[in-house]
């Protein structure tokens, strides 16, 4: 009887963990469950990242559906202004091979970064071939954040390999890049150029071997994030804080019990909300599956963040207020 209780229960929580769109019509985020777009389709914007545009959100990330094309690569583009339903706007990026890589050749972890100077939008992206060995970035642009963004170049930031990137904007506004190179076991944070279309500076070298860096800025430390070198598989995410960009960086400490791998989640961004009465850092983690590609979930959870201190709490049902910047946990 007990067995066939249990058995029950499972069933209804696997149920819950995919009824996200009720749960969404709630105005609930739901870590790991279908997040359905406006046409009911699983948002495809995997190893993405978010920009605010006036008071709407767009987020950028691999486009991995079932029915692509194998020799195409391409990046979704979704807005928002809830950070909960999401509206389908474009593949942004619809491309073959750039760069004569091959079968199989590897389009990941895009990030698009708004340029007033200019006034375009430049998509930075992880470019390299099935073996992982050309290791590049390459560079897009666009007039329109939701238009055809065209492919400009690849290159390798201050001449070193370039493999997981990340992006961040610091609270003066000031753009960078965040990329893992493998030879030099850590990842640099390097700052870009007035025209955003290259890298001008290193302005550190993070020295611990991790990938799919993140960093915020939060009440006067800089907080990162990385995840281990172990390709698909999760594994304990770690933090680091310091004063200054430049560092000195603490030790890296895990963001969760070890033992949860992350709750089998990789983080990708973490996305800073400001409002009236407080701001929250969202931790933005993909939970992957290698097999079923398309079918990778996402893990979107407040931390609980300062003095030094940063814990991702174990995934449940919440909702945030965009006007306050405050968070709430479903009951």
């Amino acid at each position: 009887m007990f067995r066939f209780l249990s058995l029950v229960t499972l069933y209804i929580i696997f149920s819950g963990l995919n009824a996200f769109a009720q749960d969404a019509s709630k105005g609930l985020i739901q870590p790991g469950a279908i997040w359905p777009d406006n046409k009911g389709n699983h948002v495809q914007a995997h190893g993405g990242g978010i920009i605010k545009i006036k008071d709407t959100y767009y987020w950028f990330g691999e486009y991995r559906a079932q029915d692509n094309d194998t020799s195409y690569r391409y990046v979704g583009c979704y807005s928002s202004k809830d950070l909960t339903h999401w509206t389908f706007r474009n593949k942004v990026i619809n491309i073959q091979d750039p760069e004569n890589l091959g079968y199989r050749w590897v389009l990941e972890r895009p990030k698009v970064f708004y340029n007033a100077k200019t006034r375009k939008y430049v998509m930075y992206m992880h470019i390299d071939d099935a073996r992982y060995k050309v290791a590049r970035v390459g560079v897009a642009v666009c007039d329109r954040v939701d238009g055809d963004y065209q492919y400009v170049k690849s290159f390798r930031p201050l001449g070193y390999e370039s493999r997981d990137i990340g992006q961040f904007v610091d609270d003066d506004g000031s753009a960078y890049l965040i990329f893992e190179s493998r030879p030099s076991k850590g990842f640099y944070i390097a700052r870009l150029t007035d025209d955003y279309m290259n890298v001008d500076k290193e302005v550190c070298f993070i020295h611990a071997p991790l990938e799919g860096g993140a960093v915020v800025h939060y009440k006067g430390l800089y907080y990162a994030i990385g995840s281990a070198l172990t390709g698909w598989r999760p594994n304990p995410n770690k933090f680091a804080t310091a004063k200054s960009l430049a560092g000195p960086w603490s030790e890296f400490k895990d963001i969760a019990p070890p033992e949860t791998n992350t709750y089998s989640s990789q983080s990708t961004m973490i996305l800073k909300v400001t409002g009236t009465k407080g701001t929250t850092a969202i931790f933005m983690g993909d939970i992957w599956k290698p097999k079923e590609q398309w079918d990778s979930r996402y893990l979107w959870m407040p931390l609980e963040i300062g003095d030094g201190k940063l814990k991702l709490p174990e995934p449940k049902p919440w909702s945030i207020n965009l006007k306050t910047g405050q968070y709430k946990l479903a009951p």
